[in-house]
């Protein structure tokens, strides 16, 4: 999807006055640029806490380590070896950061891990080579792969093409990047149809119910931009549950301390040690691999704590103030009035 969202970098954001099934979702805060997790402590934030002054002098002893030391010392832990120096340096405090703050937390009686599951989507959608500024992107693959946080496994996944009204034939462009062919989508359904079995597969997984979970993109696109698009094209009520994700870029920045420049989709792998695993620009792929960054992301120590909200029709960091709180229960899409 990263082509298509560069190549649409020029088109015209949409309106920021909506009807009032477009409610802040940041009602009452100022949404923020920063968007740094505050770390977990079994003080709420007493960095006093003896705890601490053990995670300083761990990580003054991994600061000293080379490179080969930083991987025979994860080997130890049986912990992934793989990437650069930084990366393994970082690795090995939050290992151990993680390690001390459970235990502390355990003596305190709080164990809880916030979601049960995270769910991640990176639509396809229709695209030119150089889109005009008045272009309407369409959703035509509609996929979601499905994260265990407990055991931190991809356990299912959902995939749909969808046929796209407004430009229902494909450039040669869009067919060449995403691999979906004009027959794919002349023979799928609308979006309409799509979401309706989309929720219907999120409800079987009792998402919002019984468990825990939010969504998780690979940037602002999919839901800031394509989702919200593709509602007001399909005449349907921007769904709840899609109103708070996890932008990882903006998490892995943070947390792997790095320049933006190394937060796309290639890079973040390569930088864990690891490559593609399929085709780029397929939907299903793009989302297997982004969960498999998250995944490396959890077992390295990140919390990934929802980022970003829809804001007035616009994409919006959430302050790191704001309370965690998990997607609503997936409820069957409505039409606009």
């Amino acid at each position: 999807m990263e082509s298509q969202k560069k190549t649409s970098q020029s088109a015209n954001k949409t309106s920021a006055s909506e009807n009032d099934e477009e409610e802040e979702c940041c009602a009452n805060t100022s949404c923020e640029k920063n968007e740094q997790q505050k770390p977990s402590s079994p003080k709420q934030g007493d960095f006093s806490d003896p705890v601490y002054k053990e995670i300083a002098v761990a990580n003054g002893t991994i600061n000293r380590m080379n490179r080969d030391e930083l991987r025979v010392k994860c080997a130890e832990l049986k912990l992934d070896t793989r990437g650069v120096k930084d990366v393994l340096r970082k690795r090995l405090k939050s290992y151990y950061k993680k390690q001390k703050l459970m235990h502390s937390a355990a003596a305190n009686g709080n164990t809880d891990t916030y979601f049960d599951y995270i769910c991640v989507v990176d639509f396809e959608a229709t695209c030119e080579e150089n889109n005009p500024p008045d272009y309407l992107h369409e959703i035509i693959e509609f996929p979601m792969v499905l994260i265990d946080i407990h055991t931190l496994e991809i356990v299912d996944s959902f995939q749909e093409y969808v046929k796209p009204v407004v430009n229902p034939q494909l450039s040669e462009f869009c067919v060449k990047l995403t691999g979906i062919t004009q027959k794919m989508v002349d023979e799928a359904e609308t979006f309409h149809q799509v979401l309706k079995r989309a929720v219907s597969w999120l409800q079987e997984k009792e998402l919002g119910t019984k468990y825990k979970y939010t969504f998780l993109t690979d940037g602002s696109w999919d839901m800031g931009k394509f989702l919200h698009t593709q509602c007001k094209l399909s005449s349907i009520r921007y769904p709840q549950f899609a109103r708070k994700w996890i932008n990882i870029r903006k998490s892995y920045r943070n947390f792997y301390k790095v320049p933006r420049t190394q937060t796309k989709l290639i890079c973040m792998l390569e930088n864990l040690g690891m490559q593609y695993d399929g085709r780029p620009h397929c939907g299903l792929d793009d989302s297997r691999n982004i969960a498999r960054i998250a995944i490396h992301m959890l077992k390295d120590g990140s919390q990934l704590r929802v980022n970003e909200c829809l804001h007035s029709g616009e994409p919006r960091s959430v302050p790191i103030s704001a309370p965690i709180e998990g997607a609503p229960a997936p409820q069957t899409p409505k039409k606009r009035d």
